[in-house]
């Protein structure tokens, strides 16, 4: 190993040394904690509202608490109920009236847990589920892959489902596929590439045992679209997890970062006998990504994934960065029924994570997937998904348009990629397909590659 190598693996040690150290001598700082109860499993009713813009179901299910015992997975204080926070000197305190049932704040590099509440409650997460689908299939077909729909690959929605708008009988790219799956969250989109994949059971197999292999343990995958299912639940923990692994791979960060792109629309033939097929556009669902009437784009907003059900209410992981630091943000379920409610709150914990890094211990971290360590990663190339896995990558019949004038932190344009830094922020060792997941960042090689 290079002496310099050897010595950012030096650092690391001594600094992860020194946060096990004083998270042993912080005292926890419990905020508000409820009086332990059961957390019920998902109920399984159909989804009444699987609204695009993630603003909260009419009829979603009522208050509970957290469970008396929680996975301690990331440190002992993520395991326990109500708020963890470590207030050290000029700290800015948390937001008010945060009314999530769990939350998590998280520096995407190290994998600090700046803060968090409830982080492993098993709680339905909807559509977020879809990140961890798109983290499992996503390297296995390339995106120039052409797949005439059948019949049976649109079989098995639920009721009330959020669609692109996929037809029997045409014909889509693989790169079509994941923008209706990211932008329209569309379950007819995850149960075609589920259905190349192998079927909707071998899917949920497969994303059960990736779950496993990231250590999201809170996990359990009955529905690959997030679809309310009983027994099907996970955390703002294991979420966060999900979009982290996921945010490694080119591809992933294209598409959670993409505003709006044209989609194939149904083939028509005119009098005379000529065929014609037109696009419509369709547009990211994400409010701090598009923006809506009462919320604006977050400054450095990249992605990643929003979601609603009956059952999980609303849920949103987001990513953003300001000033060189990358934050991931999990929000599940808020109690306030205000229209983009989850998004106001993610945006109040990312405006206090900003001010807050480097001014809080952390009160856990993000844990590497199972057999690798922070230290695995090196400097290297940060192929697609499609390249890794020595495919082409052909863009398909749809042309996309990835953040185009999307707001920074001074208000100017050309934001595409605020995860163009969280592409070179999770830097991917040269290597193959699936196991692009297995490697993560040192911080370091980051500020070498902005």
């Amino acid at each position: 190993m290079p002496a310099p190598m050897m010595q950012t693996v030096r650092r690391f040690l001594l600094v992860t040394s020194a946060t096990l150290a004083s998270l042993a001598l912080t005292a926890p700082v419990s905020l508000a904690a409820p009086s332990p109860s059961p957390s019920p499993a998902a109920s399984g009713s159909p989804s009444a509202s699987a609204s695009p813009s993630g603003s909260p179901a009419a009829s979603a299910s009522p208050s509970v608490t957290p469970p008396a015992g929680m996975s301690s997975v990331g440190g002992a204080r993520l395991g326990q109920a109500g708020t963890q926070v470590a207030i050290a000197g000029g700290a800015p305190v948390l937001p008010k009236d945060l009314t999530a049932r769990s939350w998590i704040v998280a520096d995407a590099e190290s994998g600090d847990v700046l803060a968090s509440h409830n982080a492993h409650w098993r709680l339905p997460p909807a559509s977020t589920m879809k990140m961890l689908f798109a983290d499992t299939v996503l390297p296995r077909f390339p995106k120039s892959t052409v797949h005439k729909v059948e019949a049976k690959d649109l079989a098995g929605m639920g009721a009330g489902s959020s669609l692109v708008g996929i037809k029997e009988g045409e014909t889509y790219t693989v790169h079509d596929l994941w923008l209706g799956v990211f932008l329209r969250s569309g379950n007819d989109a995850v149960h075609v590439l589920s259905q190349m994949n192998g079927g909707i059971a071998e899917t949920v197999k497969d994303m059960n045992e990736h779950a496993e292999e990231l250590q999201a343990l809170d996990t359990n995958v009955v529905s690959p679209d997030g679809y309310d299912a009983s027994g099907q639940v996970s955390s703002a923990y294991d979420l966060t997890l999900f979009a982290r692994s996921g945010l490694q791979k080119q591809d992933f960060r294209e598409y959670c970062s993409t505003v709006t792109a044209k989609f194939p629309g149904e083939t028509t033939k005119n009098k005379k006998g000529k065929t014609t097929r037109g696009t419509f556009e369709i547009q990211n669902t994400n409010r701090l990504l598009s923006g809506d009437y009462d919320i604006s784009q977050y400054p450095g907003i990249a992605g990643v994934k929003n979601g609603n059900t009956t059952n999980a209410g609303a849920t949103f992981t987001g990513v953003a960065e300001r000033n060189g630091k990358v934050l991931l943000v999990t929000v599940m379920h808020p109690e306030k029924t205000d229209h983009n409610e989850v998004y106001k709150e993610t945006a109040a914990l990312l405006d206090w994570g900003f001010q807050a890094a480097g001014k809080v211990k952390p009160v856990g971290e993000l844990v590497a997937p199972k057999g690798t360590t922070q230290a695995d990663a090196q400097p290297g190339a940060n192929p697609s998904s499609s390249e890794a896995a020595g495919q082409a990558g052909g863009a398909g019949n749809v042309s996309a348009k990835p953040v185009a004038g999307a707001v920074t932190e001074d208000g100017s344009g050309g934001m595409w990629i605020a995860l163009a830094i969280t592409g070179g922020l999770l830097v991917l060792l040269a290597g193959g397909g699936y196991l692009v997941n297995r490697r993560w960042p040192l911080p370091d090689l980051v500020r070498r590659r902005r």
